[in-house]
């Protein structure tokens, strides 16, 4: 287990704010031990659940040109076929990760191959589970030529407390099945848009570890 790079500097100013609190409560209220021993109980796990949504766990990953493994920790939300206005522009089938509060928050490249088209778009902070985050959001999109030939788009979302998107590609990159692609701060959800064809592996409902659930595979 690890602290993801993403959270060093927040951790950092948020230790020192609550250890300055700390230093003034303990200050200015000298005859209340009690209330003292309390208020620094609370900022201890202030800090402790912040540190641990930023935790990066080794996980064991394989890698298979035709398998999608999923982008990100959480619950399958969407499985369905929609229409895909961005870039394909037509029918293709959704799976949706919901990413909460307390889950891993890197984001993971489901498949290797080829960056085709990279955007990032600004926008609203609907509900991450809200059936127009992922047209309305802030989000970033991208889309990958696979190794195994098909096109597969994937999309980090934010949601209602996240309010910063980080990614790392950028067209003409070439990506690796399993590798951090980004990360999204507080809460957030990931869309993967591929052909109908598709082979579902997961369940409405099911939880997903990135990076090592399969969560589809091509048709090759």
């Amino acid at each position: 287990m690890k602290i993801h790079k993403e959270g060093r500097r927040i951790l950092f100013v948020t230790l020192l704010i609550l250890l300055a609190l700390n230093l003034l409560m303990f200050y200015f209220n000298r005859g209340n031990a009690l209330v003292n021993r309390l208020f620094a109980g609370a900022t201890v796990i202030i800090f402790l659940l912040i540190l641990q949504f930023f935790r990066s766990p080794f996980r064991h990953m394989f890698t298979h040109e035709d398998l999608l493994l999923a982008p990100a920790d959480g619950k399958v939300v969407v499985i369905e076929n929609v229409f895909e206005p961005e870039y394909f522009e037509d029918e293709r089938k959704q799976i949706s990760i919901f990413m909460s509060p307390i889950n891993v928050h890197v984001t993971r490249n489901p498949i290797s191959g080829l960056v085709k088209y990279f955007k990032y778009h600004p926008g609203n902070y609907l509900v991450a589970w809200h059936p127009k985050s992922s047209t309305q959001n802030e989000r970033t999109t991208v889309v990958v030529e696979s190794d195994a030939g098909p096109l597969v788009l994937f999309r980090q979302i934010a949601g209602a407390m996240a309010r910063r998107i980080v990614w790392y590609v950028n067209e003409g990159d070439e990506v690796s099945q399993g590798e951090e692609f980004g990360f999204i701060k507080f809460g957030s959800r990931v869309d993967v848009f591929v052909p109908l064809d598709t082979e579902v592996k997961v369940e409405l409902g099911q939880k997903v570890k990135g990076g090592e659930t399969v969560i589809c595979q091509l048709k090759v």
